[in-house]
Parts: structure tokens; C-alpha cells; sequence
């Protein structure tokens, strides 16, 4: 009988609930091994995940706002081979503060956790992924230039518009890369984060989100795309 072939491995930043406990949860059901990180040292979802499917998840502890943090991630991890790296990271503000009323404590908040820590982890671990890999993050639809009609949400909307652009900028330093790269948007789904008025609920959005991350890979290059798979005006 042949040996059947090693699955596949996730690495997914900020897996402990919402809709990254969700993506995790997904892709086990897609036969992947899922490496999650949490942030302290309180049981989460993601360890009834890991005691549901024994040998199929490891749990790392990492804050994204910590530097040093990642640095020791990437040292546990190294000689690992990574199938892909997605950063799903987030906070949000009053959706109705205006840049001329946020504090600059606030502002600072959102866009250090929003874009500056999510490229931080890539930058650092990017390389544990192979050439067929992907690499991707959490942005949202409010990062888009294009679609921003009503304004509202001006801080969260800006943080992953800067997450996008960041990413373009990845994409570009490494433009012969062969690895699938993916700015997500997932909708506005209903968690802690979104709140009871959004109108999808996780099994609305992430079992879609994680077949388009599946089919992205061995496409070159990065696309802005969201949980259905239609391409996001940059």
C-alpha cells in the first residue's frame, strides 16, 4: 500500500475565536493540520478544537503587539514547512468617531494591531511557507478606496486600508515569488467584533472564505478577493 501523503499545515495568527477559530475549525474539516496561536494562557475554543481532533492542533501563545513575541515564535517554528500563513488579526473603534475626533492613543491602537503587527508576523515568518504556498490576511471590504462611499468606520476603514497597501508592497519586493498571496475581506459577520447587526453569520462566511484560500493557491501574485470570490476593488 502507498503512504498516504503528510496533510497539510496552517500556521493561523490569532485563532482563539471568532472567525479564526472558525477558519481553523474549517480547514480541519478539509483534512489540514492547524497550528494556531492564542494570547494568553486562558482555555479557548481553539483547545476544545485541538481535544476534538488529537494530533491535528498545536497551540502557540503569541501577542502580535509584542515583537519579541514573534521573533520567538519564528524560532519555535523553525525547520518547519509551512502550506500557508494567514494572519487574521483585528480591532475596531466607534464606528462613528471621525479622524478629527479620534485620540491619537486610539488611532495608535487600531493601526499598530490592524496593520503594522499583521505584516510584522508576516515579515517574519514568511519564509517557513514553500513556493507553493500561500500567504494571506484578514483585511475587510472597509479597506477599499474605491467602495468608500458613506465614510463611517474612518480609523478601521484607514488601518486596513493600510493593510492592503502594505501588502502591495510585500507583493511587489517579492514580485517572482510563486506563491498565491490574498487580502481577504469576509464580510461583516456576526461576532464579538461585528456585532448582533451584522448580516452574515460565520457558517455564511468562512466555509466560503476558506475554499477561495484553498483554490488561491498555486496562482502567483496578490489579489484582493472576498469570501465568495469575487475580486475587491483595491
Amino acid at each position: 500500500m502507498p503512504t498516504p501523503p503528510d496533510p497539510k499545515t496552517i500556521l493561523i495568527v490569532g485563532a482563539s475565536r471568532g472567525l479564526g477559530h472558525a477558519i481553523a475549525a474549517e480547514y480541519l474539516k478539509h483534512g489540514w493540520t492547524v497550528i494556531g496561536t492564542v494570547r494568553g494562557a486562558s482555555r479557548t475554543g481553539l483547545h476544545d478544537l485541538a481535544d476534538a481532533h488529537p494530533g491535528r492542533v498545536e497551540i502557540e501563545t503569541l501577542d502580535i503587539l509584542e515583537p519579541d513575541q514573534i521573533a520567538s515564535l519564528r524560532g519555535r517554528l523553525a525547520g518547519r514547512r509551512l502550506d500557508a500563513l494567514f494572519v487574521n488579526a483585528g480591532v475596531t473603534n466607534n464606528p462613528t468617531e471621525t479622524v478629527a475626533e479620534v485620540t491619537t492613543e486610539e488611532f495608535t491602537r487600531v493601526m499598530v494591531t490592524n496593520a503594522l503587527a499583521p505584516m510584522r508576523v508576516v515579515e517574519a515568518l514568511q519564509d517557513l511557507v514553500g513556493p507553493d504556498g500561500l500567504i494571506g490576511v484578514m483585511s475587510s471590504g472597509q479597506g477599499s478606496v474605491a467602495n468608500n462611499t458613506r465614510g463611517l468606520r474612518e480609523v478601521y476603514r484607514s488601518s486596513k486600508a493600510a493593510l492592503n497597501q502594505f501588502m502591495r508592497s510585500f507583493a511587489a519586493r517579492h514580485a517572482e515569488d510563486p506563491r498565491a498571496m490574498v487580502v481577504m475581506a469576509p464580510g461583516w459577520v456576526r461576532t464579538d467584533m461585528g456585532g448582533e447587526s451584522a448580516p452574515l453569520t460565520i457558517e455564511d462566511s468562512i466555509p466560503g472564505l476558506v475554499s477561495v484560500l484553498l483554490a488561491a493557491h498555486g496562482t502567483p501574485g496578490l489579489r484582493y478577493l472576498d469570501y465568495r470570490g469575487q475580486t475587491v476593488p483595491w
